[in-house]
């Protein structure tokens, strides 16, 4: 009778143990990315080209660079982080949060000055905004999002901060920033080229040289379960296919390290 019953409890704890295979299928069904706001429509593209070649269906979880990286540190479950800037990965990685190795940049943003379609305001340079006729600028929060610090950063070296920063409304990511143009809650919005469709409205290229380069680094979440999806998403993004998609939506080529 003991025998017996040694067997039905060791029955019991074996058919209670996840099975390998399905340890394995979950770990490649599904892989969450916390993305920075910019990438919303370069990943629109891009993910659904990944999960055709691995099987791996990718979430995009998107908002504001420092927003996402505080959730990772409070553990929000992310696989993949893809950072508007270099910056937080980088003090994620010194707080043993990435995985060793995964930290690498894949793009180079550009910074634009944006007109919605439908305005009847004219601009051929930056500081054309300094007209009476502007009364609203929308940037993203500079604290959060590295667009809107280049957004500030290039304003300043302009000499037109002083005078433009009364009329700022702020977003808390960029894309909250071209919903406000958008929605004529702004008359010009400074958002990343990769935001805008072709022929949607007007730009202006904000120059280079007016502020940091606007690096974008990524990195696999050390906690993640989906550690060699997440690799291979990497994989993907830094290849051939993955940056020529980026560069479709205006990213540049990021710099060798």
């Amino acid at each position: 009778m003991r025998e017996f019953l040694v067997f039905c409890l060791l029955f019991i704890s074996v058919s209670c143990q996840p099975r390998a295979s399905n340890i394995t299928k979950a770990d490649k069904s599904e892989l969450v990315v916390a993305a920075a706001a910019n990438l919303t429509d370069a990943f629109a593209e891009i993910g659904p080209r990944f999960t055709n070649q691995t099987g791996i269906h990718v979430v995009f979880s998107f908002g504001a660079t420092a927003d996402l990286a505080t959730q990772i540190k409070n553990g929000a479950p992310f696989d993949v982080f893809a950072s508007a800037d270099t910056t937080h990965v980088d003090q994620l990685e010194r707080e043993g949060l990435i995985t060793p190795g995964s930290r690498a940049l894949y793009a180079k943003g550009r910074l634009v000055m944006w007109l919605p379609s439908g305005s009847n305001l004219k601009v051929s340079k930056i500081s054309d905004i300094t007209a009476k006729n502007f009364e609203r600028i929308a940037i993203a929060k500079p604290d959060v999002a590295p667009y809107g610090e280049a957004a500030v950063e290039s304003l300043k070296a302009m000499g037109i901060w002083n005078e433009m920063e009364p009329k700022v409304i702020y977003g808390q990511n960029v894309s909250q920033v071209k919903q406000y143009a958008s929605t004529g809650n702004a008359e010009v919005a400074f958002i990343p080229l990769a935001l805008i469709k072709p022929g949607e409205g007007t730009y202006i290229e904000v120059p280079e040289e007016s502020h940091k380069p606007i690096d974008q680094a990524l990195g696999i979440v050390k906690d993640s379960p989906k550690q060699h999806a997440a690799w291979q998403f990497l994989e993907f993004l830094l290849g051939k296919e993955g940056q020529e998609l980026l560069s479709k939506y205006g990213y540049g080529k990021p710099r060798v390290e």
